[in-house]
């Protein structure tokens, strides 16, 4: 068992720390840190930047070589930790005698104790494990009475009560979370942009940690309803091939068949992960593949509308006004004037 040893929240101090503990190579681009791991103690990478008003974000992609425990103590601070497992299982705890608690695959965790306690983080031998988290400094002492609100209510819900040292909750599982996450992987701008993106997706997904917990204080079931986690993977991968492929002419039973689920159990899954029928989530995937293609390329709208596998260029039309508030042809026109003026 090897422990490694963190003494600070900076994130500059951080991943100084990490570097010292675990080898790699260090590099910085835009205050957005990461560390890359190829040796006899990890294989993977770490990033993380910080924000101005004392919140943090950290992705770890990581596979340790032997049991490996993260040892955090930061006397200084006292941050609330939003935490979410991508891939893997990952177990945190207090101390290494007290119990530990584990977050699975697409399971959300919001955490927070006492500054003098330890913060334990456990890795398994070769296993790889793909998780984030968030962190938002507690302390209220901003110029900016909107995030002194938000932190008071954050105190207010996830730090320690009663003369307890330590909050710990482990949420029940949200894929909406994970697609959140992929979408700040896939963000390719560079410098302030890029920042400003990941910036604004982590807010996003403080907010989605924040109503997941809400909703699972009103019910104590599974909010996959009648879904087991492997049925929600399923629906994941079922919506990820609609996405690549609009272009085919879907239906229920189709898409049962090819899933395994039921329809029932398909238009729970939508709705539950995007908030969606079916049907919808399938027009809704045609038109912005269309918005794309109109912007992208040469192609006329009647093409387009066959691309994306639709067959009615009025419907298309009205669809498209009702989503962009503007007919496809008024937007095209309008994107080729662009090109010429610019």
């Amino acid at each position: 068992m090897k422990t490694l040893y963190i003494k600070t929240d900076s994130i500059s101090q951080l991943f100084n720390e990490l570097q010292s503990e675990l080898g790699g190579k260090l590099n910085k681009n835009h205050q957005e840190y990461t560390l890359e791991l190829d040796n006899t103690i990890a294989t993977g990478k770490i990033s993380g930047l910080s924000f101005k008003n004392d919140i943090s974000f950290v992705k770890y992609d990581i596979t340790f070589k032997q049991d490996t425990i993260l040892k955090s103590h930061t006397a200084n601070s006292n941050p609330i930790n939003f935490m979410f497992c991508s891939k893997g299982q990952l177990a945190y705890g207090f101390s290494e005698k007290t119990s530990k608690k584990f977050l699975n695959q697409f399971q959300t965790s919001i955490f927070s104790s006492d500054p003098n306690r330890d913060t334990l983080l456990f890795f398994r031998k070769d296993h790889t494990v793909k998780f984030s988290n968030i962190k938002v400094d507690a302390t209220v002492n901003s110029e900016d009475e909107s995030i002194d609100l938000l932190k008071t209510q954050l105190v207010k819900t996830f730090m320690p009560k009663n003369g307890e040292e330590i909050f710990s909750y482990v949420g029940s599982y949200n894929l909406k979370i994970a697609e959140k996450l992929q979408q700040i992987d896939a963000i390719t701008q560079k410098g302030v942009v890029r920042n400003l993106l990941i910036h604004g997706n982590v807010h996003v997904i403080l907010a989605m940690e924040i109503q997941q917990h809400k909703e699972d204080l009103k019910s104590t079931k599974n909010n996959f309803g009648t879904l087991t986690r492997s049925e929600m993977e399923d629906i994941k991968e079922v919506s990820s091939f609609i996405q690549n492929y609009p272009e085919i002419q879907y239906s229920l039973k189709y898409l049962s068949k090819k899933s395994g689920l039921s329809p029932s159990k398909l238009q729970e899954g939508f709705k539950l992960l995007h908030d969606r029928t079916v049907t919808d989530f399938i027009r809704n995937v045609r038109i912005e593949t269309a918005e794309n293609l109109i912007k992208t390329t040469d192609l006329n709208i009647s093409e387009i509308v066959y691309t994306v596998g639709l067959t009615s260029r009025s419907y298309f039309s009205k669809i498209f006004k009702e989503k962009y508030d503007c007919s496809p042809k008024y937007y095209q026109d309008h994107q080729q004037n662009l090109a010429v003026t610019a």
